[in-house]
């Protein structure tokens, strides 16, 4: 191995202590969190340079309960990086400078995460990272990205059909316009007032400005498209399953309504309805619930297949990564109270072992 790659035996991380919210209720800062070296076959040891803050990271610090979570561990799942020990893996080799993701059924197991100095991951959620992006922008593209993509093949999204995404604003929204035009399809979009500009720079064709119309789905009930939407994406995680109960208002009859999944404000007792709600909605049979159209969660999935052309097309510029804000890596919980106040317009990105000044926001 090179010299310039060693390999320390402790690191700097981020770990999730205790249940808690907001993240600095559950988040400390260590010094010497031991860097997993040990590798089985197909794996890689990455340097990460930039971390990226994703909904699910302070979910879970909020969801689960110790015996669970099985903390302490290290918050995060989005990185880029470069890697350091490749020990044989097809297609890396020290050096290579990539980006990718560690999901939890990976993370909570071996307590690791996006926000360390090091990581441990099977060579199939990294790719090489583009020259014509940096490693920040690269930091915050596979967990998104992916989800937005496999909600649009799910659905079938093709060329000349209309997109109706709820969140234009969000990560995947974001994702998911650009991928939809790159298909060739329509995109109409929700977003505030404020948003309208971004969203429409990423492509949409149309955008509704949620915070005048009221509820949605009576709005959209009450003035339905001249031609029904193909598909509609729900990227917000709204715990009211109203828009998809009233979607054969707006939706066409052999359309597909695709959501990221609700999310309750708190987890407790009184989510349970609304979660029976959603489950009733989608899984009961149409003459019980009166609801017909198709309808799924969807829960991203590592596939190399997806990670491959997601990378390709930001190669090609077809799609672009959005950021909103560079925090150094002893300032994360600053970056936290950005994401969790809904002003972030791209992604919230914590720089980790660049050179201090690295990266800016999307212009």
């Amino acid at each position: 191995m090179s010299a310039s790659f060693a390999i320390p035996d402790t690191q700097k991380a981020w770990l999730s202590v205790r249940r808690g919210y907001p993240p600095s209720k559950s988040l400390e800062l260590r010094n010497d969190w031991p860097v997993k070296k040990t590798l089985k076959a197909g794996e890689v040891i990455v340097k990460i340079h930039a971390a990226a803050l994703n909904p699910v990271g302070w979910k879970n610090m909020r969801l689960y309960p110790d015996f669970i979570a099985k903390r302490p561990y290290v918050a995060e799942h989005d990185f880029s990086g470069v890697v350091v020990s490749a020990n044989g893996s097809a297609g890396f080799k020290e050096g290579d400078e990539i980006y990718g993701w560690i999901q939890s059924a990976i993370a909570l197991p071996t307590k690791q995460g996006a926000l360390a100095e090091y990581l441990v991951v099977p060579a199939a959620n990294i790719v090489k990272r583009p020259a014509n992006i940096s490693g920040i922008e690269a930091a915050g593209v596979s967990l998104t990205a992916m989800t937005a993509l496999q909600a649009l093949n799910f659905a079938k999204l093709e060329e000349g059909q209309t997109l109706f995404v709820n969140g234009g604003s969000t990560a995947v929204g974001a994702w998911a316009i650009q991928l939809a035009k790159v298909r060739g399809a329509k995109v109409v979009a929700t977003c505030s007032k404020k948003n309208e500009e971004y969203v429409k720079k990423l492509g949409a064709d149309e955008v509704i400005d949620y915070t005048s119309v009221g509820p949605l789905h009576t709005y959209l009930t009450q003035s339905p498209p001249s031609t029904k939407y193909n598909v509609i994406f729900e990227a917000v995680g709204q715990f009211d399953p109203s828009l998809f109960t009233y979607s054969r208002a707006y939706l066409q009859p052999n359309g597909t309504f695709v959501s990221v999944g609700p999310m309750p404000h708190e987890f407790n007792l009184s989510a349970i309805p609304g979660a029976f709600k959603w489950i009733s909605a989608l899984y009961l049979p149409a003459f019980l619930t009166g609801v017909r159209p198709k309808g799924k969660l969807v829960l991203v999935e590592n596939k190399v297949e997806d990670m491959e052309l997601l990378r390709k097309y930001l190669e090609e510029g077809k799609i672009k990564p959005t950021v909103d804000s560079v925090y150094q890596f002893h300032d994360a919980l600053s970056a936290y109270e950005k994401l969790l106040s809904s002003r972030a317009r791209g992604k919230v990105i914590v720089n980790v072992s660049l050179p201090p000044g690295t990266g800016s926001a999307s212009e």
